[in-house]
C-alpha cells in the first residue's frame, strides 16, 4: 500500500490567522498542534482546529 499524503488547513477559535499543512500522518499531526507541541506561528495563534483535509498520492501531488 502506498503512503497516502494530505493537505490540510487549521485554525484557532478566534479564526484570526489559518495555517495550511502537507503531511503523511494528518492524525497525528492534528494531535500536535491540538497539544501545542509544535513552536512558532501554530504556537502564537493557538492554531490547534482542522477545517479542511485533502489526500493526494504524492506529497507533491498534495501541494499542488
Amino acid at each position: 500500500m502506498d503512503k497516502q499524503f494530505y493537505v490540510y488547513i487549521m485554525t484557532g477559535a478566534k479564526h484570526s490567522a489559518l495555517y495550511t499543512g502537507v503531511t503523511s500522518n494528518l492524525k497525528g499531526r492534528a494531535w500536535q498542534h491540538k497539544e501545542k507541541l509544535v513552536e512558532s506561528f501554530i504556537k502564537k495563534y493557538h492554531i490547534d482546529m482542522l477545517v479542511y483535509c485533502e489526500a493526494g498520492g504524492d506529497a507533491t501531488g498534495a501541494i499542488s
